[in-house]
């Protein structure tokens, strides 16, 4: 019976989990964005170069109920965040659903190649630190440490100089091909392939000094073979973990990765929004990018079960 009820109470503490997330991050946000200077109602009249009336920013106020105190208006949020309303767009005039619906695919399919790409950096990174020798031990963790280290503006830029000013092999800016989307994943691509690396490179190192190592090569296994047919898998484990940590950390790169590369995506929309205190389209972006975060976190933690059966039994992965 025990045994049987685990994976439920396993299951209503994620949930909980879940929700616990999403209300936190629709508390901070709604706060947050009222400490921005302005005026909401400006932005639905058109902003502050509309000059609206007073009368019309009174009756904006109160259509919209931006006249009520700050916490009514939070309960207000709450209420229709329960029902699935994200309200409507305040500078748009557009249902936010629609809004965040237009720009989801681009952000997301930019955030999942870069994931794909730090990950084959960061596992050839891994492999080649734990290498023979002392010399590509070293490199490896100065790329490693130097890449994670690197700012997404900064590492943008000098791509841009490199291969599109000055080589001229690559847009500057998004151009629907293919071809623009190489720099802004590199860019995001390669300061998490740095932390990537180094959390797999000490659990790779871990992994070779363990029994089975030994046994590997007894049986003749060669130090390459051992390291991608045995210490790799349970080397990537913690950083599968990650990944959907990883994913939230690439969206919120793809706010300045976007902002440079001239690229439409919910990082552009989220600035957008933010200058202009379009509240209803800074919560929607904020609360999808939570429920993906949320998502992933359950994926990754069942593909890792998937790759150590020992995490399904409660078990150390040590």
């Amino acid at each position: 019976m025990a045994r049987a009820s685990r994976p439920l109470r396993t299951f209503a503490l994620r949930l909980g989990g879940a929700v616990f997330v999403l209300w936190a991050v629709a508390t901070l946000t709604f706060f947050a964005i009222h400490l921005v200077p302005g005026d909401p109602a400006q932005a639905i009249l058109g902003g502050p170069g509309s000059q609206a009336s007073q009368e019309a920013l009174d009756r904006v106020r109160a259509d919209y109920g931006l006249d009520q105190p700050l916490l009514a208006q939070y309960a207000a949020m709450l209420g229709r965040l329960v029902t699935g309303d994200l309200g409507t767009s305040y500078s748009l005039k557009t249902p936010v659903a629609a809004v965040i619906g237009g720009q989801l695919v681009g952000t997301l399919t930019l955030a999942l190649l870069a994931l794909v790409v730090a990950w084959a950096l960061a596992i050839g990174l891994a492999l080649w630190s734990t290498a023979p020798g002392r010399t590509a031990r070293a490199v490896s963790g100065a790329v490693e440490l130097t890449a994670a280290a690197l700012p997404h503006f900064w590492l943008a830029t000098v791509l841009i100089a490199v291969f599109s000013t000055g080589l001229g092999w690559l847009p500057p800016v998004a151009n629907g091909a293919a071809s623009g989307l190489v720099l802004p994943v590199i860019t995001l691509a390669v300061p998490l392939a740095g932390f990537l690396a180094q959390l797999m490179r000490e659990h790779l190192l871990d992994a070779l000094e363990q029994p089975f190592t030994v046994s590997a090569l007894a049986r003749g296994e060669t130090g390459a073979g051992i390291r991608l047919r045995h210490a790799l898998r349970h080397a990537a484990i913690p950083a599968v973990h990650l990944s959907g940590w990883a994913v939230g950390y690439l969206i919120s790169g793809a706010v300045v990765v976007e902002t440079i590369f001239a690229r439409p995506g919910l990082g552009r929309t989220l600035l957008r929004a933010t200058e202009l205190r379009d509240v209803p389209v800074v919560m929607g972006v904020v609360l999808v990018v939570a429920v993906v975060y949320v998502v992933l976190t359950v994926v990754t933690d069942v593909v890792a079960g998937v790759a150590d059966p020992r995490l399904r039994r409660g078990g150390s992965t040590a």
